[in-house]
């Protein structure tokens, strides 16, 4: 084999290697407040396998935990925030997670029931001039890998409310899709975390959470 034929092969074997190789994380958001921005978990890391497994993701096994006013907030492409209970952003906070979420990134809220009332008027801190829209069942953040004509699933019953899908959209991007009424973090848990949810209701609700990787990293 001639020299420029194991040129060739050498670099393609790295090429091949960097492929192989985690390349980013999904980070946790830490925030003030009193509310237990740690839950759900086993979440982030079973959505980081369905994903790798199934749209072929490269995302590092673990998460990562970031908290709301960090520098290292930019370093993470997608950012989970869940909770039942208060939510505080400083201004100081509010105006970085404005620039990571202009400047290209990503959150996802998830209401754990009981966080509706303190994450609605603290991203007005973060975008006072843009209001949550519910996405029709027909947007492509549900036709994306796994189709879901009907629009964001119900996975975890509190109310008896119908699961909904909003969304942040800013200069025709959706920089923060928050799930409301859905629990979707709960779904991609351990399976048997939760008495009487099914492995079809998980499956589902990993699919959707691939769903909502892909638009994510792709819109």
């Amino acid at each position: 084999m001639n020299t420029r034929k194991l040129v060739f092969f050498a670099g393609l074997i790295l090429l091949l290697s960097s492929f192989s190789s985690p390349t980013y994380k999904i980070a946790k958001l830490k925030y003030s407040g009193g509310g237990d921005w740690y839950g759900n978990r086993t979440a982030l890391p079973n959505l980081v396998r369905f994903c790798n497994q199934n749209i072929f993701t490269n995302f590092s096994a673990d998460e990562a935990t970031v908290e709301v006013g960090s520098a290292e907030i930019f370093d993470y492409p997608f950012v989970y925030l869940t909770g039942h209970g208060n939510v505080v952003f400083s201004d100081a906070e509010a105006a970085n997670l404005r620039k990571y979420l202009a400047g290209g990134g990503f959150l996802h809220i998830d209401d754990n029931y009981g966080l509706d009332k303190f994450i609605r008027k603290e991203m007005k801190k973060v975008f006072p001039e843009l209001s949550f829209v519910e996405l029709p069942a027909n947007h492509p953040l549900y036709q994306q890998h796994f189709k879901f004509p009907n629009g964001l699933p119900k996975i975890h019953e509190h109310d008896g409310k119908r699961a909904q899908g909003f969304a942040l959209v800013w200069k025709g991007r959706v920089v923060c899709f928050y799930t409301y009424e859905c629990d979707l973090g709960n779904g991609w848990e351990d399976y048997g975390t939760y008495p009487g949810d099914t492995q079809e209701k998980r499956t589902e609700a990993l699919k959707m959470g691939a769903n909502l990787i892909q638009y994510a990293l792709t819109q």
